[in-house]
């Protein structure tokens, strides 16, 4: 049976530059990975943080080619957390809901940079509708 904990957290490492080296987003409690397996941290790889913040969702789908509902819902969890972990990193808090979107800690080393982040659920889950009720209308 899953767990029910939806809260997640995104660890992203950047290197001395500000460019993505890796980001991990998973459940807080199972630690089961969120998205994933879908190209996009090896497509944010090696780009500068202005440069993943920029990043269109739209575009994203068609450059991974990703055509199922499921994996373009994954690809926006993802996208989201870790635009908005970025932001916050920049000190930009503008379109950032940081009830939902937290900052734990920001560890500097000489080499690298690692910042985690809480994501919590959203307050209300969106309504899905069958594709037969979609259709039908």
């Amino acid at each position: 049976m899953p767990c029910k904990d939806t809260t997640a957290q995104i660890t992203i490492i950047l290197d001395e530059n500000d460019c993505l080296v890796n980001f991990d987003f998973s459940k807080l409690t199972c630690q089961k990975s969120v998205g994933g397996g879908i190209g996009f941290v090896q497509y944010c790889r090696g780009k500068h943080v202005a440069e993943v913040i920029h990043l269109e969702f739209s575009d994203l789908v068609v450059d991974l080619g990703l055509t199922g509902s499921e994996e373009q819902f994954l690809l926006y969890l993802e996208w989201d957390a870790l635009g908005a972990a970025l932001d916050q990193y920049q000190g930009s808090q503008h379109e950032v809901d940081t009830d939902r979107y937290q900052i734990a800690t920001i560890a500097y080393e000489s080499d690298r940079v690692e910042i985690r982040q809480m994501v919590a659920s959203p307050e209300e889950m969106p309504k899905l509708i069958p594709c037969r009720k979609r259709e039908a209308s």
